[in-house]
């Protein structure tokens, strides 16, 4: 199981608006380059929705449909994977308002199902992920700072 961490802070929002926004996937495959396409079958304001992914990953597709969980009174959105190329993939955004600031984490854990594979598609994939969570949040959210000094955006694009 490979773990993915991304840590960013907005700067001078409100933690509400972030969660607001974060779900709004239907706008990142115009905010992130490896996105190239999403398809949300249910959101917000339901509390539990569906979205679908398609990410460039290698030289095809990374697929997958995801069942969000959007917890408002937590600042919370998790997610797990109920259909696609992964065997599992689960993960959450969490949002906390500092001062006039909202930090965010997001974190997810996947599996691929083929250890043999691992260590060419896991370290691909945990970047394709890292980078697609900073493009969105910094498109979201000009003047954010990606805390996590590994990520170079300009360089990705």
């Amino acid at each position: 199981m490979r773990h993915v961490e991304l840590h960013a802070l907005v700067p001078l929002v409100s933690a509400e608006e972030v969660f607001a926004t974060v779900p709004r996937w239907e706008r990142y495959p115009e905010l992130a380059p490896h996105v190239r396409a999403t398809e949300v079958h249910t959101g917000p304001p339901a509390p539990v929705g569906s979205s679908s992914w398609e990410l460039h990953f290698r030289s095809g597709l990374l697929r997958w449909t995801e069942e969000d969980t959007f917890l408002p009174e937590s600042l919370q959105i998790r997610f797990e994977q109920t259909d696609g190329d992964f065997d599992s993939f689960e993960g959450v955004w969490t949002l906390r308002q500092q001062g006039p600031d909202v930090s965010v984490a997001f974190t997810a854990d996947f599996d691929f199902g083929i250890p043999s594979l691992a260590s060419i598609l896991d370290p691909i994939a945990e970047r394709v992920i890292r980078e697609t969570v900073a493009w969105a949040v910094t498109g979201f959210f000009p003047g954010t700072t990606v805390l996590d000094a590994d990520i170079d955006l300009a360089a990705a694009s």
